[in-house]
């Protein structure tokens, strides 16, 4: 049976990860780049593409909302009816990062993690079987690319796989909210 082009694109895109490279991938919100969210080698090149200082932490994609208990040290309480209720890509600041690579979480060991629905999203990180870094495909302090073709030639040619699908869609998207929650459930907007 003749694969799909979709299952080609994750497979090239799951080589990539699984040798510590560098993927531009289209997520549920806007293009990003992505490696290995457990392979600190892999994050420090995300952050020499992007030309952005590692103090910045970066946002982790999981597919399913039951991962967290792998990735975060303590679940506050609400964070799953935030999840399933949230209309719109919703990113969650957890107060301690477990099991990921120390340079994708801020310098308190917080970690911004997004469960996303977007269906290649969810199959790219389901095969390779581990969180994937997501962050806005542009040099930092740059505008973030609203769609493919608004990305620059020197971010798609310092990536190791630039994937395929969704490259002509013209659909915008935002940014996802970002809410920092504590433990006891408090909710601090970071990004709306």
């Amino acid at each position: 049976m003749k694969k799909r082009s979709f299952d080609i694109d994750i497979d090239n895109a799951v080589s990539a990860l699984k040798k510590g490279g560098t993927i531009l991938y289209p997520t549920d919100t806007i293009w990003g780049i992505g490696c290995d969210a457990t392979n600190p080698s892999a994050v420090e090149k995300v952050f020499s593409i992007k030309k952005r200082p590692e103090q910045k932490s970066l946002i982790v994609l999981l597919d399913d909302a039951e991962k967290l208990y792998d990735y975060v040290e303590q679940i506050p309480e609400h964070a799953f009816t935030l999840i399933e209720y949230s209309e719109k890509p919703l990113t969650i600041i957890y107060p301690k990062a477990v099991k990921l690579a120390s340079n994708v979480s801020a310098a308190d060991g917080s970690i911004a993690i997004r469960v996303t629905k977007d269906v290649f999203c969810r199959e790219l990180i389901r095969r390779f079987g581990k969180p994937i870094v997501s962050t806005s495909a542009n040099i930092s302090n740059e505008p973030a690319p609203k769609t493919f073709a608004e990305i620059s030639d020197e971010i798609k040619s310092a990536v190791d796989y630039v994937v395929l699908h969704r490259q002509n869609e013209n659909k915008i998207n935002a940014p996802s909210t970002i809410i920092r929650l504590g433990l006891r459930g408090e909710i601090e907007f970071i990004r709306k």
